[in-house]
């Protein structure tokens, strides 16, 4: 079964920005429960459909299928929930991972994640300077929760990193 194994970290400067080229996103929703996910997302001309199962720890299943952007489309807008979730991904190359760094727009606005996907859960890795602290089992980080309680409405985010320049 396919499955995705991925580790979520608040950033902590901006020293990731260099490093890689940023593609604008939009995604949203047509079933988000803690049991299974429905995703549409655009990038670029393409739209994808992604079905995601339960978190076990930093695994879950996860589908995903490529369809016509105008279909894409079409979904976000008529049966997807709101607010979307808009953000620009960088996609970093370091040593034999690949980080994805999210910069969120819109609701989210402010809210900076990277995240690694892994072979294994146990897979170790260094982190960059630039990754602050790992928020991958608190669930208001997760996209499909940040449609329902999107960044702009956390009163003070706890386990918001301080900035550094």
């Amino acid at each position: 079964m396919p499955q995705e194994i991925e580790r979520k970290f608040l950033v902590k400067n901006d020293h990731w920005r260099s490093l890689g080229q940023g593609k604008y996103y939009c995604q949203g929703y047509i079933v988000a429960t803690p049991e299974r996910t429905v995703r549409v997302r655009v990038v670029g001309e393409q739209g994808w459909l992604t079905i995601k199962g339960a978190s076990v720890g930093i695994r879950r299943a996860e589908f995903e299928y490529s369809i016509p952007v105008e279909e894409a489309v079409e979904l976000l807008q008529t049966l997807c929930l709101s607010p979307l979730i808009e953000k620009t991904r960088y996609r970093i190359n370091l040593g034999n991972l690949v980080w994805e760094v999210d910069e969120f727009a819109g609701e989210n606005t402010g809210l900076v994640l990277a995240e690694v996907e892994l072979t294994d859960p146990n897979q170790e890795i260094e982190l960059p300077e630039w990754v602050g602290q790992e928020v991958s089992d608190d669930p208001r980080y997760l996209n499909a929760n940040l449609v329902s309680y999107p960044y702009s409405q956390w009163a003070e985010p706890k386990h918001k990193e301080p900035a550094e320049k």
